[in-house]
């Protein structure tokens, strides 16, 4: 296959990133025009990395980052407007793991630093977001000490715990006074009811982001389910917390019931 049949099928998720780094599709899709005409160039390039999405995206970021950025273009959507307000390469490093579903291993290697310097620019990218996205938590959870680790993370984001429920019926009660804008849940509760019954009955009545934190990452994949939802399973990283949850927010990623066997 030919180095510009070979782009051409990462083109349409390159523009999506430029799109979002600059916040303008007519900036973003002339640094992608620039990127083209240096890989058809040097097509070597092409295998300089561990796989041609990597390499693409490296040439990218490498003229990205070597050149002033033009965002003149205006009409950004408020996302847009709250990755402008994060540095370059946290940015960066947020999208890359976001949007365009790279590991953290590959996000560092597109952008040429080590493991360690991408985790600090991922971690301070969520924080940032985070702050910019404040909002009320519903936490499910049985276990008093998980919990605890629960809303220390989330209030230390800015975020307000309204409550922290230990049955379905304490979070529907709860949900039913206050409507959250983040549930953080987990499927399988002490008493026997099921975070995942809870979360579904709540989103009857209204749609929220939800995150699944759970032992039992199995459950989540029989039955019915929220649809779009993330899973996290314990034990859990704090960083790994802090930027799924900036990602639900950033993205206003709501759920809604669906059959997963639909």
């Amino acid at each position: 296959m030919s180095a510009s049949n070979t782009i051409a099928q990462h083109l349409p998720y390159l523009r999506r990133f430029a799109r979002a780094l600059s916040g303008s599709q007519k900036s973003g899709d002339a640094y992608v025009a620039a990127t083209l005409e240096s890989l058809i160039a040097e097509p070597s390039a092409l295998t300089a990395r561990s796989d041609i999405q990597v390499a693409i995206y490296g040439a990218f970021l490498a003229l990205w980052n070597s050149v002033p950025i033009n965002t003149s273009d205006a009409g950004s959507e408020i996302a847009d407007t709250r990755l402008g307000e994060l540095p370059s390469r946290e940015r960066q490093a947020f999208l890359l793991t976001a949007m365009e579903g790279f590991t953290p291993d590959r996000a560092a290697e597109t952008l040429g630093v080590t493991r360690s310097d991408f985790d600090r620019l991922s971690e301070q990218a969520a924080q940032d977001i985070a702050s910019q996205v404040v909002t009320d938590v519903l936490i499910i959870e049985d276990e008093p000490i998980i919990s605890m680790d629960l809303e220390s993370i989330v209030t230390g984001l800015g975020h307000r715990v309204i409550d922290v429920a230990a049955t379905h019926r304490e979070a529907v009660a709860i949900a039913a006074g206050k409507r959250p804008g983040l549930i953080l849940a987990d499927i399988q509760l002490a008493d026997g009811s099921s975070g995942l019954e809870a979360v579904n009955e709540l989103l009857a009545g209204f749609e929220v982001p939800v995150i699944f934190i759970t032992a039992f990452p199995e459950r989540f994949l029989t039955g019915q389910r929220p649809e779009p939802a993330y899973l996290l399973t314990k034990p859990f990283h704090t960083n790994a917390l802090i930027g799924i949850i900036s990602q639900a927010l950033y993205f206003n990623e709501v759920a809604s019931t669906g059959d997963a066997s639909s």
